[in-house]
């Protein structure tokens, strides 16, 4: 007997396994500062955890909806709405255990083997995974450090062909923090329409957004149609735990999603939709506090790397995430490529971080180094992080 060939076109996360390896050392009594781990810091705020105890205290603990209980998905529908400018039907909102399963079930849904499927990288590890999964190919977009991480508008036109079944987009980004352009969105939509291709948008750090206002590729004209917006509560709220997520699907996919949710986890835990609901409708003052202290956690970071020898770190414009370029450092200690200043930087100065092909393989020509810095981390985590990098590659 041996496992289906299936499971092994899957790949996994890297930062949680460079989270097991940190945690390995703590056990050993090392003391490791980590940048690895993109979760907020903050707690949940109390009023939503009011309402779970609410709703545990009214017995919501029995099997819900598939694709969630109908008041959230009406509080879902208005957001969408009041955020992205558009009216969403509630009957479009399927709501879900993370954003993950809404990635998941949203590109098995739409593409298959022959299809191609056009993806940012670098970028989140589990939208090549799953490309492969489905037995489509993937077709990597680069995402350049001169652009700020945003892509070149020629080289999008000449990916995108009549095999294209999907383009994956992901603003603010992970793992660079940059921010696409109205026009970037532009142009994603002009070509989605000219080949007939279906969207999958990736919008969990909408609320994270340090200039400007955020823009959303769902609210262009003739989008809405052939779009599935993804979001959820992890970052927005700090309910990393909680496991609350939702996409937001045309309304031929909603019948295809709930067969998928009724096949996988039947629905997601009844007393949470009810936090959920509280985070949407109660106070948003967390919301913008949350954002203003990575703004400064933001700076404090970029200013920090930027003032270290053999590094230059463009300023990103969203999520929590830092993209600095390490090839200087690199050359300085005679270390092959970012993996292997990873591992020195964990072993020998006490930080961790995630290097370059934790977010998919280089792109061809790529031959510049970077490693991501997650700055969900107290100013003073990111102070004490800082100056061990500072003593290692300056000693």
């Amino acid at each position: 007997m041996k496992p289906a060939e299936s499971v092994y076109r899957l790949s996994t996360e890297t930062a949680f396994s460079v989270l097991a390896e940190v945690n390995k050392l703590k056990e050993t009594g090392k003391d490791i500062v980590s940048f690895a781990i993109g979760e907020p810091d903050f707690d949940t705020p109390e009023h939503i955890r009011q309402a779970a105890k609410d709703a545990l205290d009214r017995n919501e603990t029995h099997y819900g909806p598939a694709i969630g209980i109908p008041p959230l998905r009406k509080a879902l529908a208005e957001y969408i709405g009041s955020t992205r400018g558009v009216t969403v039907n509630p009957d479009q909102v399927c709501v879900m255990p993370g954003a993950k399963p809404a990635l998941f079930h949203g590109i098995l849904s739409c593409v298959g083997p022959g299809d191609e499927v056009v993806y940012p990288n670098p970028g989140f590890p589990m939208y090549a995974s799953l490309i492969n999964y489905a037995g489509a190919t993937g077709v990597p977009l680069p995402l350049v450090e001169d652009r700020g991480f945003s892509f070149d508008h020629d080289q999008l036109r000449s990916l995108v062909n009549e095999k294209t079944a999907m383009i994956i987009l992901n603003s603010p980004h992970n793992p660079t923090g940059g921010v696409l352009t109205p026009a970037d969105l532009e142009l994603i939509a002009e070509l989605a329409l000219k080949y007939d291709t279906w969207v999958f948008t990736d919008e969990v750090y909408c609320q994270l957004v340090y200039e400007g206002k955020f823009h959303s590729l769902y609210d262009l004209p003739g989008m809405a149609e052939r779009t599935i917006l993804v979001d959820g509560f992890s970052k927005t709220y700090a309910m990393t735990g909680w496991r609350l997520g939702y996409g937001v699907f045309p309304e031929p996919l909603v019948p295809l999603i709930t067969t998928f949710l009724v096949n996988s986890v039947s629905c997601t835990s009844t007393f949470s939709q009810y936090a959920a609901i509280a985070a949407l409708t109660g106070p948003q003052d967390f919301v913008r506090d949350m954002r203003e202290e990575f703004r400064a956690r933001r700076d404090l970071l970029i200013d920090g790397l930027n003032a270290l020898p053999g590094i230059r770190c463009h300023r990103p414009g969203g999520a929590f995430y830092a993209f600095p370029n390490v090839t200087g450092v690199c050359r300085s200690l005679g270390l092959k490529d970012a993996s292997a200043l990873q591992q020195y930087l964990l072993h020998d100065a006490g930080v961790a971080v995630l290097e370059r092909e934790c977010f998919g393989p280089r792109n061809e020509g790529e031959a510049e180094e970077y490693l991501r810095f997650s700055y969900a981390s107290s100013r003073e985590v990111l102070a004490a992080g800082l100056a061990r990098i500072a003593a290692a590659i300056t000693k």
